[in-house]
């Protein structure tokens, strides 16, 4: 560790017991809120504008556990359901092909 390292890390001041709390309550809820949208995007057949709402909706409550954290969400979780909605949720509008029918 280089001793610029270690003399900034001694100017910074130790977090309170209250703000460890607070910092793994709100790191608990993180987990829950992405576990859950993730897992509904796999399991409910959404269609791809619903599941995009449910992600729009799971940012919004992210980020008022960790305000300005924009663009960290951006970079780890949003192609994390970028991914997920791309493998898991149905057109938004679905085309029927008609069986052909013999004669």
């Amino acid at each position: 560790m280089s001793p610029l390292f270690q003399y900034r890390a001694a100017l910074q001041p130790m977090p309170t017991p209250e703000e460890l709390a607070d910092e793994a309550r709100r790191m608990s809820r993180l987990r829950t809120i992405v576990d859950v949208t993730s897992n509904l995007i796999m399991q409910s057949g959404f269609r791809r504008r619903e599941a995009e709402a449910l992600v729009d909706f799971a940012r919004e409550k992210v980020l008022e556990l960790f305000p300005g954290r924009e663009e960290t969400f951006e970079i780890v979780y949003a192609r994390r359901f970028r991914r997920l909605i791309d493998e898991f949720t149905r057109p938004d509008s679905a085309t029927v092909v008609p069986f052909p029918v013999g004669n």
